[in-house]
């Protein structure tokens, strides 16, 4: 949430925030409501003044044994002023945080200008991309010959944009997803925790997918959200929390279900499991002082990093563009990996993690704050959060790449200990 502080302080900046983010500048509506607001306390404040001072009157009145009906009949028309007072502060501090609300995170200087995903920019490239003698299948195909994936169970359970994996593909995503944690738990230092996948409107609010967001989210009839991912949950964990310095950073891990509606993606990514209502996910959330943040940034980046090399996975990162840069994010790295199977076997970079710096935005939301060493003030912490990794996409990717010429699948050094010593999957036919 921004800090109408800061509006005040600086509107052409934040104008041009807004205008980085392709939205029209807003600041002359948001300051007209505060103009509003400030009024309106000030005004009520003088009534409440007023009114004690009346109040202080009528019990001096009383005392002196003075009549005191027109004082008491002037403090009871100052009480129906300031009742309809308070009522307009109150709707003008609902206007204007719904406007606040559904305001996306400020833009870090140093990322790029620019309108989709077209304008981000490649930081680097890793791992070779492999020099296939025959044109490779992707993972739809290669699932089901390996008798592991299966759409048409999937669309009798639950309809379309959902998965059944079996037999040893299932084995591999729990090898993936155990491989993972171990990996951000034991390597990286990351605390591990187990969340609900059920929040309260609180819980996605401080996180920034709502209000905005709503219909890309799944709702229960009792009032509970599926987590979209882990993000929600860990995140929130310092909720309404002041927390000391010496405890920063916070590094939490979880691998959770995640649930999207992917509303607005219709006719996208309908082939596979690229674009699913349900998949598994790992993922990172640090909690830092506003000093370590970019630190923290590039190392949170360079974990999930570490995953795809691991893997044998070529990938490349990039830094994304004004554009293309989520609602509660400052600033963001994507990690796409490279998947041969894609583009009817051409080869497509898709993303499979992406790790943001949000800076206070959610903080802010949250009331998440740490107390400074020797201060009697606080501050709001930074948050940031990553995919460590996408495991369905990690196990498209590992299909992919690793597949042979009769359609069987070499498993990862790194996941054979996970999947009791198996080297390879076998086609069943």
């Amino acid at each position: 949430m921004h800090d109408i502080r800061q509006i005040r302080k600086n509107s052409s900046e934040f104008d041009r925030q807004m205008l980085r983010r392709g939205l029209p500048a807003c600041s002359a509506d948001v300051l007209a409501i505060d103009s509003r607001k400030r009024i309106t306390v000030t005004d009520l404040q003088t009534l409440q003044e007023k009114r004690n001072s009346i109040s202080k009157k009528v019990g001096e009145a009383k005392r002196a044994s003075q009549e005191a009906d027109h004082l008491i009949e002037e403090v009871g028309r100052l009480k129906d002023e300031i009742g309809k007072l308070e009522n307009i502060d109150r709707e003008l501090s609902i206007e204007l945080e719904a406007i606040l609300s559904e305001l996306p995170n400020c833009l870090a200087d140093d990322v790029p200008d620019g309108s989709s995903e077209l304008d981000n920019l490649e930081l680097r490239v890793e791992g070779e991309k492999k020099l296939f003698s025959f044109h490779p299948k992707d993972h739809v195909e290669l699932g089901e010959k390996l008798g592991g994936i299966d759409f048409d169970s999937a669309v009798k359970l639950s309809g379309a944009r959902f998965v059944v994996l079996k037999d040893k593909i299932a084995l591999l995503e729990r090898a993936l997803s155990n491989f993972m944690l171990d990996q951000q738990i034991n390597e990286f230092g990351y605390l591990e925790v187990s969340p609900p996948a059920l929040v309260n409107t609180q819980s996605l609010f401080g996180t920034g997918q709502l209000p905005k967001f709503s219909d890309q989210q799944f709702k229960t009839e009792d009032g509970f959200w599926l987590i979209p991912t882990a993000e929600v949950p860990l995140t929130n964990l310092v909720r309404d929390t002041i927390l000391e310095e010496q405890e920063l950073p916070l590094r939490f891990t979880a691998y959770t279900p995640c649930f999207r509606s992917e509303a607005g993606a219709a006719g996208r990514d309908t082939r596979g499991m690229i674009r699913v209502h349900q998949f598994g996910k790992v993922e990172m959330v640090s909690i830092t002082h506003p000093e370590q943040s970019q630190d923290e940034h590039e190392r949170m980046t360079a974990c999930a990093e570490s995953i795809l090399k691991a893997l044998e996975l070529p990938f490349r990162t990039v830094v994304l563009c004004s554009g293309d840069t989520g609602f509660s994010a400052t600033k963001t790295y994507d990690i796409e990996v490279w998947l041969p199977g894609q583009q009817e076997g051409t080869g497509q970079y898709r993303e499979i993690s992406s790790c943001s710096s949000c800076g206070t935005f959610q903080a802010s939301r949250m009331r998440a704050r740490f107390r400074p060493k020797n201060s009697k003030t606080t501050e709001f912490v930074h948050t940031l959060n990553g995919s460590g990794l996408a495991v369905g996409r990690a196990l498209i990717a590992v299909l992919e790449n690793h597949q042979q010429r009769d359609g069987s699948v070499l498993i990862p050094k790194v996941l054979q200990k996970y999947m009791n010593g198996l080297e390879v999957i076998i086609p069943s036919e």
